[in-house]
């Protein structure tokens, strides 16, 4: 039976909070002259606000949720087709990555 309602708290530790911090702010520096991307600017600008309030629990909206969920995937795809053709010391920067992102992920958003 699928949920009604889903609960959208996330309790992330303080590394998660820094990697999300750092991933929402290059997310943001590279859509933010585009007009186009007005509601992913919107989403990651109150996203990144409600991480740096230092709450214990972040309280995110449905759509934002959906929207961190989602990029933080294909970011994960994209390092993980850069680890496979790339040489040793990009490739222990990208496995390092790869983990934290793949831990983040399974850690608060598996549904």
């Amino acid at each position: 039976m699928k949920k009604l309602f889903r609960n959208y708290d996330y309790k992330f530790d303080k590394n998660d909070l820094k990697i999300l911090k750092t991933f929402c702010k290059q997310a943001l520096k590279q859509i933010e002259g585009d007009n186009r991307f007005y509601s992913e600017i919107r989403s990651f600008t109150s996203i990144l606000e409600k991480l740096d309030t230092g709450d214990e629990i972040i309280k995110l909206t449905k759509d934002e949720s959906t929207k961190l969920k989602n990029q933080l995937k294909q970011n994960l795809q994209y390092l993980k087709k850069e680890l496979a053709k790339s040489w040793f010391i990009k490739k222990m920067l990208y496995r390092s990555m790869v983990n934290q992102y793949s831990n983040i992920i399974e850690k608060h958003f598996r549904v």
